[in-house]
């Protein structure tokens, strides 16, 4: 990975993080949860396990049970209110409290997936796929 890949993504997960410095080697180690950003500040990545690790894992960890320190980020993992689709994409679109939304940064076809994903991960075994259309229809 490029050095200013490495520092453009280190920039994001402080700006997601509440400010928190996050330095460039500490991004690399991390490799598998990496992220890229398009030009226009749009993710690239487009199935659900990626999306999670690039937008959700660094606040709610990647097992999904949150966590608690500077902030309070609730777990995702055995969470029946992950079960009613609108909440969650809402969430993901718009934010919600200190979470940042990224209704911006993804297309309905992302927010869809990393939706389903949340929803059958973790321990969550909800039916019921989310689709583009019921995101379209939220924003």
């Amino acid at each position: 990975m490029d050095s200013p890949t490495l520092i453009l993504n280190a920039m994001l997960i402080s700006l997601l993080m509440g400010a928190a410095t996050v330095s460039a080697p500490a991004v690399a180690q991390d490799a598998p949860r990496t992220f890229t950003i398009s030009p226009d500040y749009r993710f690239t990545e487009e199935n659900g396990e990626a999306l999670y690790n690039a937008t959700c894992a660094g606040c709610h960890m990647p097992d999904g049970k949150g966590a608690q320190g500077a902030g309070h980020y609730p777990a995702l993992a055995d969470n029946p209110a992950v079960e009613a689709a609108p909440y969650v994409i809402l969430n993901v679109l718009h934010g919600r409290k200190a979470m940042p939304s990224f209704g911006d940064e993804m297309d309905d076809d992302q927010v869809a997936a990393v939706v389903n994903y949340t929803r059958t991960h973790f321990g969550n075994r909800f039916t019921g796929d989310v689709t583009p259309s019921q995101v379209r229809s939220l924003r």
